[in-house]
């Protein structure tokens, strides 16, 4: 996939996970999971997550739980590959 394919198909993902009050480590299984079917999931970090931290600061520990890497993170989302 090209990068410009790559920027396209980021940009139309719709976030399927949301990581709220329960934190990081309550979706991080669903992720995983979400990662066996997809190449691509998009999470959405609601405000009740960010008093833990910055997005990317909440990306990056999602992605150690869930053993995917962080593509890359924008405003209160993130995207993530296996």
């Amino acid at each position: 996939m090209s990068s410009d394919e790559r920027r396209r198909a980021i940009h139309e993902l719709d976030a399927t996970l949301r990581v709220g009050k329960g934190g990081v480590a309550a979706v991080a299984d669903e992720l995983s999971t979400q990662l066996q079917d997809r190449d691509l999931v998009k999470v959405k970090f609601l405000r009740s997550a960010r008093g833990e931290g910055e997005t990317a600061e909440l990306a990056e520990e999602l992605a150690t739980l869930a053993d995917a890497t962080v593509v890359e993170t924008r405003g209160h989302t993130a995207v993530f590959e296996r």
